[in-house]
């Protein structure tokens, strides 16, 4: 059975938003850790869309979104505090951002990028994390961490023959 992920369907953006943030909250409430507005400013702006973002058009967004200026590191920080707290993925392939539609469970991070579109479309896939366990163990292979970053193309753009 076919299913198409939300990334490639048409919907209310606006709930992708709302839900991240509210879970950002919610987690960083419980875990007893501050959400500063620069940390809920940049994880809104990656949850703009479906699509990895880059840190220095990540500062572009902020420049245009404020008066002031913000610093390289300042960003890399709030970058850095939102993967420790699961609330963001990077993309290494892409030297990109996204973020995580379930940040309370730690978990790998599988992901299909459409090389036309630019959306990411994060697998939630236990099985595939069991596989690659298997074929390391097999090879006498001792997995620490999984990242999977699948290029091609989505199924809007496979259906548009880009």
């Amino acid at each position: 059975m076919e299913h198409t992920p939300i990334a490639c369907s048409h919907h209310d953006h606006n709930h992708c938003i709302q839900d991240a943030l509210e879970a950002a909250r919610d987690l960083c409430l419980s875990r007893g850790v501050r959400l500063t507005d620069l940390r809920l400013q940049v994880l809104e702006l990656i949850w703009q869309n479906h699509k990895p973002l880059g840190a220095y058009t990540l500062m572009e967004m902020l420049a245009k979104a404020s008066t002031r200026r913000v610093a390289p590191p300042t960003v890399y920080r709030a970058l850095d505090f939102l993967l420790e707290q699961g609330l963001i993925h990077r993309i290494n392939v892409l030297n990109a951002f996204i973020g995580c539609p379930s940040p309370g469970t730690r978990h790998q991070s599988y992901f299909l990028i459409c090389r036309a579109c630019n959306i990411a479309i994060e697998l939630d896939e236990p099985t595939l994390g069991q596989q690659i366990l298997a074929v390391a163990g097999e090879a006498g292979f001792r997995v620490e961490t999984q990242a999977l970053e699948v290029s091609g193309l989505c199924a809007n753009c496979a259906g548009a023959n880009v």
